[in-house]
């Protein structure tokens, strides 16, 4: 194994995990007089909060995944590997990582990890087969395909059965993502797609939005969440709240209701949006450094996010449990500052201070131009709402031309146009018709 070391005379900071965390941390810390090695398994940095729109035609894949080498390509204290963490060693301090050329032992002074979190289908991972979730570059390119690809299919039948089921797209969870993604599709079926095919009216597709809770966006506050629920009832988006998924197939999927009554939903797009878990490195240095973690896999970190009796360790963002604070971009960004500060304080002889998280308030894009924002006990909805929103994901975003290509975008997509679409034939499942037809065709 070999050992990736870079200059030893200044101290050496790893980070794991190129998302909202670890890219402040390693932002913040590449002014510093350290040496910095950031680790991730993927060579982009993802903002997470717009996948749905990569899936949904809006924007493409590379205005929201800029190469973290491209981002770092003028800090030159800043090392990225690609390779994925297999391990710690807290006594030796050294991170274990496997890259395509070689297994690696990256030695640090101070470590921050920064890993995210994963799908959970609540003890069903074999959901995910047939039920894709949205947190990845290939989540979403694996449900756009899915998306577009239901109506390809819907198109070739010629059996209305199979038609409906193809034309019928089920969302459980709903949550931020799980009602722009419902609210996107149902655009979608209505507006972009509604001149496109000729033997199916797009518009007739059925959006199911599924979840446990009594109201969709229920961390908005009712009033918001009033709002939401009017917005989607408008647009077409059939709610079905208090009901949890209690089997999926490549068929369609099975849903509880409050009242104990079990349904049958016939839908051969499903998507879950409906929890998440620790990444699995989480636990993995929990273990070594014997901290625990919480029922989420979510490491338990002290006040200033290192671990117990290694304030050495940083664990940040939606890998930390910590006073019960939201799984959210703002959490990941701001516990990525706060550790690249406390790192330079060190360094610089000065006292630190524990993780304070300023809550910046919550939003979601609802619908054309219309967005519910709670920002600081200010309250928005509709086109007001929509401003705010597309201001504060502009600022995040990375890049001035992703930014203007977002913005770009998001004016085309508001009448309706949505050209970010590419998939092929073998990206489009057989539907049920033609399945039937070919068999009949063989059995002769």
């Amino acid at each position: 194994m070999s050992s990736h070391a870079r200059t030893a005379s200044r101290h050496r900071v790893v980070v794991v995990g190129g998302g909202f965390g670890g890219l402040f941390a390693a932002r913040r810390l590449s002014r510093s007089n350290v040496e910095v090695t950031l680790v991730d398994r993927s060579a982009n940095h993802v903002f997470q909060p717009m996948l749905y729109q990569c899936a949904t035609g809006i924007v493409p894949v590379a205005t929201i995944a800029p190469p973290l080498r491209a981002i770092f390509r003028r800090r030159r204290n800043v090392c990225v590997l690609l390779a994925e963490v297999t391990g710690f060693d807290l006594d030796r301090r050294l991170v274990y990582a496997r890259s395509p050329g070689a297994e690696l032992a990256l030695p640090y002074d101070s470590l921050i990890v920064a890993a995210g979190v994963r799908t959970s289908y609540f003890g069903h991972d074999e959901y995910a087969r047939h039920a894709p979730g949205l947190k990845t570059v290939d989540d979403a390119m694996t449900v756009g395909r899915r998306i577009f690809g239901a109506f390809e299919a819907a198109e070739a039948s010629d059996d209305p059965d199979a038609r409906r089921a193809w034309l019928t797209f089920a969302v459980v969870g709903a949550g931020p993502t799980g009602v722009e993604l419902s609210a996107q599709i149902r655009r979608a079926a209505t507006h972009t797609l509604k001149r496109e095919y000729r033997s199916i009216d797009s518009a007739t597709a059925r959006v199911l939005l599924f979840d446990g809770g009594t109201e969709p966006l229920a961390t908005f506050g009712d009033h918001l969440s009033e709002r939401a629920t009017r917005t989607l009832r408008r647009i077409g988006v059939e709610l079905h709240m208090s009901s949890l998924a209690t089997s999926v197939d490549d068929r369609g999927l099975e849903v509880r209701s409050g009242d104990g009554q079990v349904t049958r939903y016939d839908a051969r797009t499903i998507v879950w949006t409906a929890g998440v878990a620790a990444s699995p490195l989480g636990r993995m240095v929990a273990e070594a450094a014997g901290a625990s973690t919480d029922r989420a896999g979510r490491v338990e970190v002290l006040p200033d996010c290192t671990l117990p009796g290694r304030p050495e360790v940083f664990v940040i963002g939606d890998l930390m449990s910590l006073d019960h604070l939201p799984g959210v971009a703002e959490v990941a960004m701001q516990s990525g500052l706060h550790a690249a500060r406390v790192i330079r304080h060190r360094l610089e002889g000065r006292e630190t201070r524990p993780f304070h998280y300023v809550d910046m308030g919550s939003m979601a894009y609802v619908g054309r131009g219309h967005a519910i924002v709670d920002f600081r006990g200010l309250k928005l909805s509709g086109f007001l709402g929509w401003l705010m929103w597309a201001a504060v994901h502009l600022t995040f975003l990375t890049g001035f031309m992703n930014r203007f290509a977002a913005l770009l975008n998001w004016m085309t997509a508001l009448t309706g146009t949505r050209r970010v679409r590419v998939f092929s034939a073998s990206d489009v499942p057989s539907p049920a018709g033609a399945d039937r037809a070919a068999e009949a065709v063989r059995g002769r």
